[in-house]
Order: C-alpha cells, then sequence, then structure tokens
C-alpha cells in the first residue's frame, strides 16, 4: 500500500481541498489529507498525506512556516488580500521607509492576532467567510501567534494600483473581479519574507502594518516556501505529479518531523503491539510531541510519548502487507 508524503507546489486559484481530490486520482485512494490550508490566491508548499502518512499531519499542522509575501499599503479590502472588494483608500506620500521599518518590527515576536474575518474559522458552527459573504459584520476574537522573523526585501513607492469603488472597470464588474482602474492614485508595495508559527495570518499581518501606518494594507501575492522541515525544493507542480508522482516515505518523513528513537528488536516487538517500553533517555517525549521509534531495519513501528519510567505508543503503524510490483509512476525519494 503506498503511504507516504507528497509536498505540492500549489497553483494559483486552486483551493487546498482542490488539490486533496487531484492527489485522491493521482494515489488511487481516497485516505488523502492535507497539514495547512493555503488560500485559493496563495502558492507553494501544501504537504499531502497518503494512507498511513495521514496520521503524521496532526503533527505537521503545528510546525512553523515560511512565506514570501507582497503588502500593498494605501488600501484596505474586505478580505485583506487583492481578491477582496476596497473598502478604503488613504495617500501614502508620507509614507517613509523608516516607518514601515518600525512597523514591521512592532509585529515581530509574540502578538495577538486577530484574524480576518473571512477566514475559515469556525463561529457558532459556521464559517466566518461564509457569514461575512451572507452579510454578517464577523468580529473575531485576537489570538496569540509568533512571528520569528518578518524581514522586508524591498519597498515600492509610486506604485500604481486599483482607485475607488466609484472607478471600477464595467468589464471588470461584469466579470465578478474587484479590480478596478487606475486612477493615477499611488501606494507603496513592500516585498516580504515571514517564518511564523502555526495559526499566522499573512493577511492580517498585511492589514495591521497598514493600519498602524494609518494608511490601510492588504495581501497582494503570498507563497508558502516552507512547513516544517518540508520546503519548495522537495515540492512538485501537479503537472509534475501526473508524470510521477514523487512520494516521501513515511520512515523519512517522520525522521526528518521530529525525534527519533532507535528500537531494539525486542522493543520494536513490543511497541507492535501497543506495549510499555522503558522510558528514552532524556525522558521529554509528549504526546503533543512524540518521539518517532524506528525498528533496526529503519522500519517506523510507532509515535512514543515518555511517562514516567516507561514510554507508551502515541500511534502504531502496523506493517504493510507484501508490496506489490511496482508501476510507473509510484516512486519515493528521502528527503533531504
Amino acid at each position: 500500500m503506498l503511504s507516504g508524503l507528497v509536498i505540492v507546489d500549489k497553483p494559483q486559484g486552486w483551493t487546498s481541498h482542490d488539490v486533496v481530490g487531484r492527489m485522491r486520482r493521482l494515489a488511487g485512494t481516497r485516505k488523502v489529507g492535507h497539514a495547512g490550508t493555503l488560500d485559493p490566491m496563495a502558492t507553494g508548499v501544501l504537504v499531502v498525506g497518503i494512507n498511513k502518512a495521514t496520521r503524521l499531519l496532526t503533527y505537521i499542522v503545528g510546525t512553523s512556516k515560511t512565506y514570501e509575501a507582497t503588502i500593498r499599503l494605501g488600501a484596505s479590502t474586505l478580505t485583506d488580500d487583492a481578491e477582496g472588494e476596497v473598502t478604503s483608500t488613504a495617500p501614502t506620500d508620507g509614507v517613509t521607509d523608516k516607518a514601515i521599518e518600525a512597523g514591521v518590527a512592532a509585529l515581530r515576536g509574540p502578538i495577538e492576532q486577530v484574524p480576518s474575518s473571512v477566514s475559515a474559522i469556525k463561529v457558532n458552527g459556521e464559517r466566518a467567510y461564509a457569514r461575512v459573504r451572507s452579510g454578517e459584520d464577523v468580529k473575531l476574537a485576537a489570538r496569540p501567534v509568533t512571528i520569528h522573523s518578518f524581514d522586508i526585501l524591498a519597498i515600492r513607492h509610486g506604485v500604481e494600483a486599483p482607485g475607488t469603488d466609484e472607478q471600477q472597470d464595467p468589464e471588470a464588474a461584469n466579470a465578478g473581479s474587484a479590480r478596478l482602474k487606475h486612477d493615477g492614485v499611488t501606494y507603496v508595495d513592500v516585498d516580504v519574507t515571514v517564518r511564523c508559527s502555526s495559526g499566522t495570518y499573512i493577511r492580517a499581518l498585511a492589514r495591521d502594518l497598514g493600519a498602524g501606518l494609518g494608511v490601510g494594507g492588504h495581501l497582494t501575492a503570498l507563497r508558502r516556501s516552507s512547513v516544517g522541515p518540508y520546503n519548495l525544493a522537495q515540492a512538485r507542480t501537479l503537472e509534475e505529479l501526473a508524470q510521477d508522482l514523487n512520494v516521501f516515505d513515511i520512515a523519512d518523513a517522520a525522521r526528518a518531523l521530529m525525534p527519533v528513537r532507535e528500537l531494539t528488536a525486542e522493543e520494536a516487538v513490543e511497541l507492535s503491539f501497543g506495549r510499555r517500553i522503558p522510558a528514552s533517555a532524556e525522558g521529554t517525549h509528549t504526546v503533543a510531541e512524540p518521539a518517532a521509534a524506528f525498528a533496526p531495519d529503519g522500519t517506523l513501528v510507532a509515535l512514543l510519548a515518555d511517562a514516567g519510567k516507561h514510554a507508551k505508543p502515541v500511534l502504531v503503524f502496523p506493517p504493510d502487507p507484501a508490496p506489490a510490483p511496482s508501476t510507473p509512476g509510484d516512486t519515493k525519494e528521502t528527503l533531504k
């Protein structure tokens, strides 16, 4: 049975669910999931688990992420990104590089962030974005996140951009687009890289940077370059995966993701039956942050949590049945 991770370079315009649907067809199984949603506008790393590897996704979701983004200062939108209706604009003539740098610095480290109102967060059982689309004014509570790094790559002043709702391009309006005519107003585009904790909204960083500068802001481009230990160098486009389904073996994926414990043959047998074994020398592995335990032959046996003098299995991975003959397109690669 094919089990492992696929690192997808998600194309723009696709939902994460769309990608899962495509991967189900490519892998020939319904047991496929992903480790953290990317907005349709965004591109980049989407970690997809197949069969037994879906059990690792819980531990991948909570890892840090890295993004490359472009923030436009001088306009706010309903969705905090370029796909939403422009709700306000402001002149940016007085926005200096020094002020932008100070605004970015204020958003580094542990912060309380209010998610975008059109996020997938549920409010009384309904997605926030669905409530917004139905006309409700949604206010979400702030939540703690950590911005490990927030670095400016480039600042471009005098950028021409859409104007106000009154200047909306009729052809764009007929097509259902929020894009507007240029009206000579100029904006400031800021290219950044962000490394952040799970649960961070880059759209909200753009919004808050603009709000702090008094001119509004939104996201115009977003690309996720890494999720935990998995990055763009390992990612493949859907077109490439259709030609060669590049699957990272579940054992290699676990070794890259979490602490490793090498087992004796006897310990491997005990764990395969769900029994406890002696605790690790460190004694620090928890249910939330377990160790990956490997048999002497390199097979992933279980995820372990220490509990006093013993280590108990959090998850046990039963061995696969005898492998069927390999077919073209099913390959495995070791994580670098």
